[in-house]
């Protein structure tokens, strides 16, 4: 899964990345080629959050930070079985968590949070980031410039350079991948630092799961996951990329055991 992914990250997430902005049709977007939504999981039972074997104990406050959500023997057994390294799923598997009691309609799961994550940037790992204990990416993942080049989208710089260092064009940045005003429209704290930063992958997973609610409303459905996958990248290609990881990571364990639980 790792190579898969790293072998699509020049192709979706440096050309044309997250949270793209408008411009799509939701009809002409529908009736395109796109994957069915894979099945979401969320810790605990594989269906939604809460105090199950996959959730930390607790009242579900939100004055937790995301990465501190999900139970330590779960992150150790999903990543040993995904491959996916332990800081980066915490955020995805927290941020499901956190969104189960905030958005429960949404039904985001951990393993879209997962897929999106590889593609775009082999989860913070791309060009040989890494992430450290407190979640935050580095060296940064910097797109390329968004200069209306072959296969790139044109944005002229929006933020003066203050997200992404190039005061002529916009880039996407982070581990999610975002550009800087669909970042500064849906920015989230999810390590409870005070500040919201596209470097942190606890903020950036946090964010794109409420992006991505936002746009798609029930991701478990057809339509809906496709309507927010579409919202964050505008290929029907990224979007197979993601839903064959989405449905590997979040697949039956070989115990037979329920994902999550």
């Amino acid at each position: 899964m790792r190579a898969r992914a790293g072998a699509v990250v020049c192709a979706a997430a440096l050309l044309l990345t997250a949270c793209s902005p408008g411009g799509r049709t939701w009809p002409e977007v529908l009736e395109r080629d796109y994957p069915p939504a894979p099945a979401q999981r969320v810790p605990g039972s594989g269906e939604s959050g809460g105090s199950g074997p996959g959730a930390s104990a607790g009242d579900g406050s939100d004055a937790v930070p995301v990465a501190d959500l999900a139970d330590p023997e779960w992150l150790r057994d999903t990543a040993e079985r995904t491959g996916i390294p332990r800081r980066a799923l915490a955020a995805y598997a927290g941020a499901s968590l956190r969104l189960a009691e905030t958005l429960p309609e949404c039904g985001l799961g951990w393993n879209t949070l997962a897929g999106i994550g590889a593609v775009e940037s082999i989860h913070g790992s791309y060009l040989g980031a890494s992430t450290d204990a407190d979640g935050l990416v580095s060296p940064p993942i910097i797109g390329i410039a968004l200069d209306g080049s072959e296969g790139v989208m044109e944005i002229l710089d929006t933020d003066e350079g203050e997200l992404d260092g190039d005061v002529r064009w916009d880039r996407a940045v982070g581990p999610m991948q975002f550009i800087p005003t669909t970042w500064s429209d849906h920015a989230q704290d999810g390590n409870l630092d005070g500040r919201a930063d596209p470097h942190q992958i606890d903020d950036a997973v946090l964010t794109a799961a409420y992006y991505l609610c936002a746009s798609g409303g029930d991701v478990t459905t057809d339509d809906g996951w496709t309507a927010a996958l579409a919202a964050y990248n505008r290929s029907v290609s990224y979007a197979h990329d993601v839903a064959d990881l989405a449905t590997s990571y979040g697949a039956e364990p070989a115990d037979g055991t329920e994902p999550g639980a």
